[in-house]
């Protein structure tokens, strides 16, 4: 048995903190929302995609924020993203290099850790 890749990373955010969600994820980091499976959509929580990026908010009723595990997304112009997330109010850590990859730390609206890394 082999992992092929990662079919979409899950995010935990409190209860009825959609429009939240909406917000940062969709409109500031411009991932397309879709449509959970009817199965799922009553628990609450946004689902956002864009080509092979999956990236789910589930519903934690006892939610806290993840300060240390984080997902790390490569963007293209990390300047760019830093300067829109400052002005929307979010505090942006320029982290140190690791080969390859200038990074920054910052978090989502409700205090999750989020990496954004660019190529050099």
């Amino acid at each position: 048995m082999r992992i092929l890749g990662l079919d979409h990373i899950q995010i935990a955010m409190p209860e009825g903190e959609e429009v939240q969600a909406r917000s940062y994820y969709g409109s500031l980091l411009g991932l397309n929302e879709v449509d959970k499976p009817g199965s799922l959509a009553g628990r609450g929580g946004v689902w956002f995609e864009n080509g092979d990026v999956k990236v789910h908010l589930g519903v934690d009723a006892q939610f806290v924020p993840a300060r240390k595990a984080h997902p790390g997304s490569k963007v293209a112009d990390l300047d760019s993203l830093s300067q829109q997330l400052r002005v929307h109010g979010f505090k942006v850590e320029v982290a140190e290099q690791v080969p390859g990859f200038r990074r920054i730390f910052t978090a989502d609206p409700f205090g999750n850790k989020i990496e954004f890394l660019q190529a050099d």
